[in-house]
């Protein structure tokens, strides 16, 4: 492997590293959320929250259907 090469898979890497970390803490964030109700009372959830969430949901599905090749993602759809 050419000093290039290395320099440029050792460059890979540590984008990924970043990203991998700013990726840890965007889950974080999604379990204090979850853990915080989303910011919602409870006792006085209404429709727009629900929605909200549904809109959340619908955005982490198109993430894990992408990695987990599912949905729309899913080897030989079309």
């Amino acid at each position: 492997m050419t000093t290039s090469q290395q320099i440029n898979r050792q460059r890979s890497h540590d984008a990924f590293l970043a990203r991998k970390a700013a990726f840890d803490a965007l889950l974080a964030d999604l379990q204090r959320m979850s853990e915080d109700q989303f910011g919602a009372d409870p006792e006085a959830v209404l429709w727009d929250h629900a929605e909200t969430l549904g809109f959340y949901n619908a955005q982490l599905r198109r993430v894990t259907d992408c990695h987990f090749r599912r949905g729309e993602y899913a080897t030989g759809a079309s």
